[in-house]
Parts: structure tokens; sequence; C-alpha cells
């Protein structure tokens, strides 16, 4: 949510980056190499109730908000998952934090930003590399 916050770029390019947060999704659930946190989080997002309560959470917490709050919200809720990954689970602290860094890295590179339909553009843009850079300080990666 962050990534996609930091730098708007459109109907396409936003179905790009969700498709890439998907993807991250599905190679974490049939990776042998996935963290067992990571595959549990996985496996709940993986049943309608899961998606369900996801969406609903999103809706709640962004409801009204413009790009910039909605960037800010989920930088404070990566530190809070990093405080409570580190309190609850330190065995899968690492992992876990990785996993959601390269998701915002899929991400930021799904979608090419200051082009046009036909090309041109940067594959992470300066607001998208600030951003990842803010991700991996909440998460302390």
């Amino acid at each position: 949510m962050a990534i996609t916050a930091a730098e708007p770029s459109g109907l396409w390019g936003l179905l790009k980056e969700s498709f890439a947060g998907g993807a991250a999704l599905s190679k974490a659930a049939t990776g042998s190499n996935a963290n067992g946190l990571v595959k549990a989080v996985v496996a709940d997002f993986s049943t309608s109730e899961g998606r369900s309560a996801a969406r609903d959470g999103l809706q709640a917490e962004f409801a009204g908000s413009k790009p910039p709050e909605m960037k800010t919200k989920s930088i404070d809720s990566l530190r809070q998952v990093s405080a409570l990954l580190g309190a609850k689970a330190p065995g899968d602290a690492a992992a876990f934090k990785d996993w959601l860094r390269q998701i915002s890295q899929s991400t930021a590179e799904a979608s090419s930003e200051g082009g046009s339909l036909f090309g041109g553009g940067v594959q992470v843009s300066d607001a998208e590399k600030a951003t990842l850079a803010e991700i991996s300080s909440a998460l302390g990666v």
C-alpha cells in the first residue's frame, strides 16, 4: 500500500502493482523456502474469510485517506508489525520482515513510473525508492 500511495501511477500501474502483491503471496504459498509464519499468513489469505477480513481492515484503515496519509499509515503499521514480531515471534521475525520487504520491492518494480502507455519512464521512481528506504527502516532490515 505504501509503494502504491508513494507514486500513484494510474489504473494500469495500480493493477500491475496489485498483481505483484498477489504473485508474492502465491509464490510464498508454493515455495519450499518460505518461513512457517509466512506460510501461515498466506494460508489465512487463501480463504474467503481471510480475504474478507483483510479487505475490511484495509477499508476501515484507509477510508477517506489521501495517498500521503495512506503511505504514512502503512509505514506506521509496518513499525507495529516489526515490534510485534520481535516480541511474539523472534525466531520468525527476520524472515517475515524480509518477505514483507521483498513484496514492497516487487510492487515498486511492477510498473514503470513517469512514462506513457507506449513506454518510457523509470522502473522505480525516486518517490518509490524513498518509500522502500522508509519500509526497510520501519521493519529494521
